[in-house]
Order: C-alpha cells, then structure tokens, then sequence
C-alpha cells in the first residue's frame, strides 16, 4: 500500500493552522510542505539576540527608518513557502502591531545549527533571494566565528564574502556597518 500525499498548503491556510498549534511548537512552510522546527538550544538563541541588538544599535545610529526583528515574523517567499528566518530588517514605514508576516525584508540571518545548515545555506539562500527586496542574507557560524554574507548588487548579482573572527561587514543598503559581532 503506498502512502497518500499530503495535500499543499498556502501561506494563508499554514497561517490559521499555525495559530492553534501549541504554545512553542515551531513551524515553516516550504513548497506548500510543513516543516517542524527543532528546540533551539540556549547559544543559539543568545546568537539571535546578540546579532539583533547589534542591528539594532547599528540602525539607531545612522538614524535609518528601518526595524530589526528576532524571531517569530514570517518572510513569505510565494503562495507556498513562509520561512521564519533568527533576525531580519525591513525598512520603510512602521509595520502593524498585529504583523506576523514580511513581505519585503532588506536583510535576512540564519544562525546555522547542525539541522538546518544544509538548507540554510542551499534552499533558504535561493528562496530567500527570490524576494525583490532581499539584499543581504546573512549566514552565521557562531561555533568558528563566521558570517557568511551574501549581498544582491543593484544589478542582480550576488556576492559572497566571508568574514572572520566579528571582523566588519557593511550592509549597504541600508547603509549599517555591524562589526564586534561575536564580542560578548
């Protein structure tokens, strides 16, 4: 007897079924598939935190209208396909209180952990930069110290650049500098 596929769910059908999930219980949609989120671990979570603040103080600082999120939002890629990526930033005006998706982030981090780094750094990175607004996806290795920065030039092209060891990156746009990123 074969198994019966499971039928795909829209961004918009993944929303109301992830509201009557259990508290913690964490989700993504990927190509209309449910994909259950692991417990993240005590070092990843200050990662998120830490990286966040820092966009945050690098924001304030050059005065930008932009906003740096942890956690929780979801960068919707289409209809079928809704990642919930460790920090992002979207700039433009305020975004509602009531908020649970993006549409148009600037900059997207994944903090990699054994169980995602394959997808993080293959299906994410293709996906994420199919969204017109993306351009800087940040790819974390906090066990060596490494970012990988991918950057979308104004004419498509992605760049890579690897920096060690918290050594600075430039985000432009929006215009933010963010070194000291592993400093505690």
């Amino acid at each position: 007897m074969s198994a019966t596929a499971q039928p795909l769910m829209t961004v918009e059908t993944f929303l109301a079924w992830a509201q009557g999930q259990p508290e913690g219980a964490r989700y993504e949609l990927a190509a209309g598939q449910l994909v259950a989120m692991a417990p993240e671990r005590a070092a990843h979570v200050r990662s998120k935190q830490r990286l966040c603040q820092r966009l945050e103080s690098a924001i304030d600082g050059a005065g930008l209208p932009c906003e740096a999120f942890v956690d929780g939002l979801g960068v919707r890629v289409d209809d079928t396909t809704l990642y919930i990526p460790d920090v992002l930033v979207r700039c433009g005006p305020p975004i509602a209180d009531d908020t649970t998706t993006i549409l148009d982030p600037l900059i997207v981090v994944e903090i990699l952990s054994p169980s995602t780094q394959g997808v993080d750094s293959g299906t994410k990175f293709v996906d994420y930069f199919r969204i017109a607004t993306l351009r800087h996806y940040l790819i974390v290795r906090v066990e060596t110290k490494t970012v990988i920065h991918h950057a979308r030039n104004d004419d498509g092209t992605i760049l890579t650049r690897i920096v060690r060891d918290g050594g600075a990156i430039a985000l432009d746009p929006p215009g933010l500098l963010l070194d000291g990123l592993f400093a505690a």
